[in-house]
């Protein structure tokens, strides 16, 4: 059984920071030189107020008049101490943003392929633009995060901690002032980052929601078009935006909010500690140069501060695609490659199913107490109504899906034990819709052995006797098909597919209406691909048009999810059961299969 599509987790911000890198540990490559160069850098700026100091008290207000050698000296040291300080941050920012980068290309990739590895119940229980929400702008939050707030953190985390026993050595009374005044600003902070969380969490919701609904509106406007549901659509999309900027504009008010209150806290330190100074003066340890060098060091810390304040917002929004991100990694793989797996044994496959029954998670059993068995190189075809099982069974076989309870074994082989890679080869599934890709016909044809050479492609189309209609297009196997192959017609793009199952040589093939939705003018050429295609090797079709049964070598009639009768197509006519009765339908055209 499939689990639910992962909305999210509930993980906190560092558990989340934690599994992002166990996820791509690459973030973490190189970090103690990348520690070390922030600290020179941060260290550097330190010696800014120490030598500001030392010149206001020393050479500036000392009794013999101000030293001018001594300011230049130790103004040159300053500038020498900055350009140090300008040089390690330097390095060591492009270090961070070079992890970076890296790190969260491997986390979208690690996140592309577990999509992959989900069953086709869980793609489907998602909409598509939801899905590429998590592998495009869910990441790039995290991006603009590590870019600009994580790097803020970073340094400003050093700044502080040096910062601070800087102002313990010069004066622990304005620094013990400094200390509390933080701690008592990051207690409030500690407590709005859990409110900014859950309002930015509800904007990532909404950014896949809108994204979902344009994508759906755009593949579908033929659709929308052809049925004069423009307004409607156009409600729907407003509807999803509107959601969206209402969503955003909440979570951009509070950070807001943030920012203004980081000036407050600024102006409220800067004032006490002049404040508090002015008051100890001279006499208790503070002189100009020390209340000068403390303001700077004051300085040093508030900007920090601030920094983290202005980047808490793209950090809550980075936790929450983190959180979206790993609500797809946690998902578990339900139909899963075998550790352990073995290959398939060559030759022509027979195929054995024992006591399968298969549910979706939300409802009845679609097939029941199912047990066959079909010989190595039989033609077969299933049939039956609308809902009977038909698709589930081709799709089990193929192990798209694996049944809830029972064994389907192919070539003496238990079908979870076998290796995807072999099971891929050696078993091929040409579905209802013959997708294609936004590539040339031969490219398409390719994915069913990508070494082909383009000799071979049009060998292919040969071999099938479909050499005239691929010669008809514009540029041969190099005509574009478009997106979703919608440059051909339905027929035209099966025809693709079905070049694309014979080029891979799969010793069984399994066809899912493959003549379902094909114009007259296809159909005859259509039926001859198919016969050769499945020539020699064991091979399930499932049909509508029952013409296609009436050539199988077997028939399977499948009626509410049951294995009801099976035969040759004379036979099951002259039992006068459930076959009979759907093949007069079709025959009289009752139906519209």
């Amino acid at each position: 059984m499939t689990s639910a599509p992962a909305e999210g987790t509930s993980l906190g911000a560092r558990a989340a920071l934690r599994r992002a890198l166990r996820e791509a540990p690459v973030l973490l490559r190189g970090f103690p030189l990348t520690l070390l160069l922030m600290t020179v850098g941060t260290g550097m700026q330190i010696v800014v107020p120490i030598t500001i100091q030392r010149m206001v008290d020393g050479e500036i207000l000392s009794t013999g008049g101000v030293d001018t050698g001594g300011v230049l000296r130790l103004g040159l040291a300053a500038l020498a101490a900055i350009t140090l300080a300008a040089a390690a941050r330097r390095l060591g920012l492009v270090r961070v943003f070079t992890a970076s980068a890296t790190g969260l290309s491997d986390l979208r990739v690690g996140t592309f392929r577990h999509l992959h590895r989900l069953s086709l119940l869980h793609v489907e229980g998602e909409r598509r633009g939801a899905l590429v929400s998590r592998v495009t702008s869910d990441i790039s939050t995290i991006q603009d995060f590590m870019d600009f707030g994580g790097v803020a953190m970073l340094l400003g985390s050093l700044q502080v901690v040096l910062a601070v026993g800087v102002m313990t050595w010069y004066r622990w009374q304005l620094a013990l002032l400094v200390v509390l005044g933080v701690l008592v600003y990051g207690l409030l902070l500690s407590w709005f980052q859990r409110i900014l969380a859950r309002a930015h969490d509800r904007v990532r919701v909404r950014v896949a929601d809108s994204l979902a609904t344009v994508a759906e509106a755009i593949s579908g406007l033929p659709v929308v078009r052809a049925y004069g549901a423009e307004d409607v659509t156009l409600a729907r999309v407003r509807r999803a935006l509107n959601d969206q900027f209402r969503a955003e504009f909440r979570a951009n008010r509070l950070g807001a909010f943030l920012f203004s209150s980081a000036e407050l806290f600024a102006g409220l330190i800067t004032g006490g500690v002049i404040g508090f100074g002015v008051a100890l003066g001279a006499g208790r340890g503070v002189s100009a140069g020390a209340l000068l060098a403390f303001l700077f060091l004051v300085n040093l810390l508030v900007e920090p501060v601030q920094m983290v304040v202005e980047t808490l917002d793209l950090a809550q929004s980075a936790g929450a695609g983190m959180r979206r991100i790993l609500g797809v990694l946690d998902t578990p793989v339900d139909v899963p490659d075998p550790v352990d797996g073995v290959d398939l044994p060559s030759g022509s496959l027979d195929v054995d199913l024992v006591g399968v029954r298969f549910r979706y998670p939300t409802g009845p059993d679609v097939l029941t107490e199912l047990t066959l068995s079909l010989p190595s190189g039989t033609r077969v075809a299933v049939v039956g109504e609308t809902g009977s099982g038909k698709t589930t069974f081709a799709k089990l076989v193929t192990r798209l899906l694996d049944p809830s309870e029972g064994w389907i074994i192919v070539g003496g082989v238990p079908l979870n034990r076998v290796r995807f890679r072999s099971l891929r080869q050696r078993v091929a599934f040409v579905p209802q819709e013959g997708f294609l890709f936004d590539s040339t016909v031969g490219a398409n044809v390719r994915y069913g052995r990508p070494e082909a050479t383009d000799a071979e492609v049009a060998e292919a189309f040969a071999d099938l006797g479909l050499s005239d209609w691929v010669e008809q297009l514009p540029a041969g196997i190099d005509t574009p098909v478009g997106e979703r192959g919608g440059r051909l017609s339905v027929g035209e793009r099966q025809l693709v597919a079905l070049v694309r199952a014979w080029i891979a040589d799969p010793d069984l093939l399994v066809l899912d209406e493959a003549t379902s939705a094909v114009d007259p003018a296809l159909e005859v050429r259509l039926r001859r691909a198919i016969e050769r295609l499945t020539g020699g090797r064991t091979s399930i079709t499932v049909a509508h048009r029952l013409s296609t049964a009436e050539a199988a070598d077997e028939i399977l009639v499948f009626d509410r999810g049951r294995l009801v009768e099976r035969g040759r197509h004379g036979d099951l006519l002259a039992r006068g059961g459930v076959y009979a009765a759907l093949h007069a339908d079709w025959t009289t055209g009752t139906r519209n299969d």
